[in-house]
């Protein structure tokens, strides 16, 4: 087992702590949070050991569960790889590109790992049709979600839109050529809803809307490719495939059949994949556990986590 400790114990954090007490991977030393009340009180509601200082903690543990404020996770990481530490860092990765390529250097440097917790990449509607999108040339995303305090010290680009721009960079072989984006507060200090259109160098565009200030929560992706449109429901967790093939000579009477211009004849086919129940936070931190005892690339590495970042940062620098 993989002795763990959890840096935050926030709402997020608490969660991380009960996740990584119930694994069979790792084994929970402890928690570390600069609020003493409230670490007291996390104390002694779940039993979990809380230490006093961050250093302390990171020298009981080989891996560090960073589930503090984004503009934390820099000081944070670097404290812990510079302990040759492996480190579980929430998203976005940290809060500059200059921050996040110091990371990159500096577990090259210790030789540590080190997994970004974007978690819709282990959301069973994404998983469960992850293999089935191919080469797609059009996304639509929204991420809509009603106010909420906690997380308007960044702005809804990092908050919320970081999840599409991961889970679209993911799928999409190719290089981002051009970003346009505009985004407005409301709110808070930083805007608080945003769209951006992503144009990559192989032809595909994204365009993706994200805001925090909605009436109702949406968490949809659309991916459109030449032989198939799928459909992701991240809050749902539900999927769609809808296919086109050559209609045959004799379709049933039930068949929908679309014929073109030309004559060509597609029938359209419908599946609904089987979609596995997990928990999703457990998941990814039982996949960092995988990827240390098997010396293997995280499945979402920092160097991932960079990328998403400069992303994210572009389309902020375009407001």
């Amino acid at each position: 087992m993989i002795k763990a400790g959890v840096l935050g114990a926030g709402h997020l954090g608490k969660i991380h702590l009960k996740l990584l007490n119930q694994s069979s991977e790792y084994e929970l030393v402890g928690f570390y949070d600069p609020d003493l009340d409230n670490a007291k009180k996390v104390s002694e509601e779940f039993g979990y050991r809380y230490f006093d200082t961050l250093e302390s903690l990171i020298g009981q543990v080989e891996m560090v569960d960073i589930v503090t404020p984004t503009l934390n996770h820099y000081s944070c990481a670097k404290k812990a790889i510079e302990k040759g530490k492996h480190i579980f860092v929430e998203k976005p990765i940290t809060k500059t590109i200059e921050e996040a390529n110091e990371l990159l250097d500096l577990i090259k440097k210790y030789k540590v790992k080190g997994q970004v917790g974007h978690v819709e990449r282990f959301n069973p509607a994404f998983t469960a049709v992850k293999k089935m999108i191919g080469s797609p040339m059009f996304i639509e995303s929204h991420r809509l979600a009603e106010f909420n305090p906690r997380g308007t010290d960044v702005p809804v680009v990092l908050d919320l839109m970081i999840h599409d721009i991961d889970v679209i960079l993911s799928v999409v072989n190719s290089e981002v050529k051009e970003i346009h984006a505009s985004g407005i507060a409301v709110i808070s200090d930083t805007p608080d809803i945003a769209n951006a259109r992503i144009e990559f160098k192989n032809g595909c565009v994204a365009n993706l809307t994200a805001s925090r200030i909605s009436l109702k929560n949406m968490r949809k992706s659309r991916f459109f490719q030449k032989d198939a449109y799928i459909s992701v429901d991240f809050l749902e967790k539900k999927s769609e495939v809808v296919r086109m093939k050559d209609a045959p000579e004799n379709p049933d009477d039930f068949a929908m059949i679309l014929q073109n211009a030309e004559g060509v004849k597609k029938q359209i086919y419908f599946e609904n994949p089987e979609i596995q129940p997990n928990n999703a936070i457990l998941d990814e931190l039982e996949s960092f556990a995988e990827a240390l005892k098997n010396n293997t690339t995280p499945v979402v590495s920092l160097k991932q986590g960079v990328e998403a970042l400069k992303v994210a940062q572009e389309i902020i620098d375009k407001f």
